[in-house]
């Protein structure tokens, strides 16, 4: 069958599938091993709920233009399927050559880091060389280890030169952990330091990892309280004043070398309170426990409609679906944008706090002309952005992000259809859920 890109949209299953491929055989089954599967196919773009098209009217297709810009000015187009079909695209050209800029951050715990609500640079100035030596670690053989002592030397030179501006920004009941964390960290390098020193190249990335875990907790320790208030009209709803941490434990048919797998996932509160809020709320109720996953095409993998003719989530209080607003957090804002996308508000260029980037980012599904029709149906991407750059792709600023899968991501690309969802538990930061409805009685 010729793969056709299609630039339709991601929304909920109105007993559909949030991507939907009419053509697709229905027997097509992946098998899920330790390894990503080479088995997809990359040109499938298309969201929908269990059988029909629901995901958004995406009014333009901004990967067609990016492909034009690439013939008009020459940068290669590289990774665009040859058989695309093009779409007529709005805005103008000027307004998105934001899309030729430069490659994105795809680690998840590393957009974690920096979507946290703190402006302290000397931290960050402790981060960035940190984060970069995943860069210096593509270098074949021992030379990587070179550049891996240059960045050390730097990290530890901003960790002297800034301590005392990390310890002022640091909020006062969290300070003592914090302080703690920050002589872990010294002590910590110094250990890869002499990693380094004895070119003992497999033992970079785990100390880097733990290096790395250390300064997102020093970051999350400047973050004092709930950095602002939610809507009035939301402020009744489940709503996630912080992080928390799940594990969705999977049960995996017809493979004798795997019979379950555990996801963790780290959810943003302070990115996107009512959407994080409500799917935890959920997560106590045990909604997911026992569901399906509805939908694995090679692009992502989608669960969250239930058994019935509801397409939601039917809050037994009201007898009603429960649905949430669309909610997107803007670089440089205080508060989430509301009821809109980026692009319906004339924000092309704007940077969402919680891109599309990493593999396993988590976000909700909707119908396809209601902005704030979400309820339960959840999707999981499996693709980096690599035909187009950060905040620049055809899902950033209309969906809403509100997690990413920060351990065993990979094992995302081979559920199949059918794989039972056993489990999904809070783990960490269930006090940080305000206005619980499944505590209420009905």
């Amino acid at each position: 069958m010729a793969a056709i890109f299609s630039c339709s949209s991601l929304y909920t299953t109105s007993k559909s599938s949030l991507f939907n491929y009419p053509n697709q055989p229905t027997s097509s089954i992946r098998r899920f091993r330790p390894i990503c599967s080479s088995s997809h196919n990359p040109n499938q773009v298309q969201f929908t709920h269990k059988q029909k098209d629901r995901f958004s009217g995406i009014k333009e297709c901004v990967l067609s233009v990016a492909l034009a810009i690439g013939l008009v000015t020459g940068v290669p187009a590289v990774g665009f399927p040859g058989n695309a079909v093009a779409v007529a695209v709005n805005p103008a050209l000027s307004d998105l050559a934001v899309l030729i800029s430069g490659p994105p951050i795809k680690d998840p715990e590393a957009l974690l880091r920096y979507a946290l609500p703190i402006d302290n640079k000397a931290i960050r100035e402790v981060q960035k060389p940190l984060e970069d030596i995943t860069e210096s670690l593509k270098v074949s053989g021992v030379k990587a280890l070179d550049s891996v002592e240059r960045n050390l030397k730097q990290a530890k030179r901003a960790l002297i030169q800034g301590k005392s501006m990390i310890i002022a920004g640091l909020a006062e009941s969290k300070k003592d952990h914090a302080i703690e964390l920050l002589g872990k960290l010294e002590v910590g390098m110094e250990e890869l330091q002499k990693i380094a020193e004895d070119k003992k190249r497999d033992a970079v990335a785990p100390k880097q990892k733990e290096l790395l875990q250390y300064v997102g907790g020093v970051e999350e320790d400047m973050v004092d309280g709930f950095p602002y208030e939610v809507p009035e009209e939301y402020q009744n709803m489940p709503l996630l004043k912080g992080r928390a941490t799940v594990d969705m434990k999977v049960k995996v048919k017809d493979n004798p070398n795997l019979e379950e797998c555990v996801f963790r996932i780290v959810l943003d509160g302070y990115n996107a309170p009512v959407t994080a809020g409500n799917f935890i709320d959920l997560v106590e109720r045990h909604f997911y426990d026992g569901m399906e996953i509805q939908r694995s095409d090679g692009f992502v993998v989608q669960t969250g409609d239930p058994e019935g003719p509801a397409e939601g989530f039917i809050d037994p209080s009201t007898e009603k679906t429960r649905t949430i607003p669309l909610e997107i957090m803007v670089e440089g804002e205080k508060t989430p944008v509301y009821g809109s996308t980026l692009e319906d508000i004339g924000l092309y260029k704007a940077q969402t706090k919680l891109p599309f980037n990493a593999f396993g980012t988590m976000a909700m599904a909707r119908e396809e002309f209601e902005n704030n029709s979400a309820s339960s149906q959840v999707f999981w991407l499996l693709k980096e952005s690599e035909l187009t750059p950060s905040n620049a792709n055809i899902l950033d600023g209309r969906y809403a992000v509100f997690g990413y899968v920060t351990q065993n991501e990979d094992f995302l690309a081979d559920l199949k259809v059918g794989d039972v969802i056993e489990s999904v538990q809070v783990v960490a930061g269930l006090d940080n859920l305000v206005n619980p409805s499944y505590k209420i009685a009905g």
